[in-house]
């Protein structure tokens, strides 16, 4: 198999992280960040049996060092930012833990992660940080206090970085679903009263940021089910 672009997906071991990396492993090199060295293993295996190529790397992204470490010698073509988690509860029943749990996860892994890539991506002139969002990072909701704001955080990271990046070549996109029939939130529980997207279909709309001309950039996508009341 000839030289393929490198695709970095945190999160990779279910749910979106998953879709995403068997999606991008059709056209990139895959290497699957997760915590779960035996759901990184049965991806990998999944990967192999499609003729890809996946390397699993078994990390904590809210380790600083331990990022640092794992990505020092890593050149990554494209960056998916995939991690995350949901405790979705008023704030007055939200406790400690459960708010820098989500800060840890969903935004300062943000930095360590792309912070751990980004200079190679500067260095040779090209890359592509996308991160995966919420349409929460623009609207509110009860028991959203955390989450919501750790979203509208990661807008803010995304747009700034484009702006700051875009003249070295590399570009900077968020992808922001709707509900996603995953067992995302702390409770991992599914909600059956309303149809959801598919995590494929949220792999799909990576996938498409991925493949723009080399001068296009498509910055933000909102995507959701086309009728939820189906």
């Amino acid at each position: 198999m000839p030289d393929r672009p490198t695709a970095l997906v945190t999160g990779a071991s279910r749910g979106i992280g998953r879709a995403i990396a068997l999606r991008l492993a059709a056209t990139h090199d895959i290497v699957a960040a997760a915590r779960s060295e035996r759901e990184l293993a049965s991806l990998a295996a999944e990967i192999a049996e499609r003729g890809g190529r996946c390397d699993p790397l078994t990390l904590d992204v809210t380790d600083a060092t331990a990022v640092a470490a794992a990505l020092a010698d890593r050149a990554v073509d494209v960056l998916v930012n995939n991690a995350g988690v949901g405790v979705l509860k008023p704030l007055l029943e939200l406790t400690p833990d459960e708010w820098h749990t989500m800060v840890d996860v969903n935004l300062n892994a943000l930095y360590h992660v792309t912070r751990g890539v980004l200079p190679g991506m500067v260095a040779r002139g090209r890359g592509h940080v996308v991160i995966v969002g919420s349409i929460a990072g623009r609207s509110a909701f009860v028991g959203g206090a955390g989450y919501a704001a750790t979203k509208h955080a990661a807008m803010g990271f995304a747009e700034s970085l484009m702006l700051e990046v875009r003249d070295a070549g590399v570009k900077v996109s968020i992808v922001n679903p709707g509900s996603v029939d995953t067992s995302f939130s702390s409770s991992g529980e599914r909600e059956s009263r309303k149809a959801k997207l598919d995590a494929s279909d949220v792999a799909e709309a990576v996938a498409y940021v991925i493949a723009t001309p080399p001068a296009v950039l498509v910055h933000r996508v909102e995507v959701r089910t086309l009728s939820p009341k189906r």
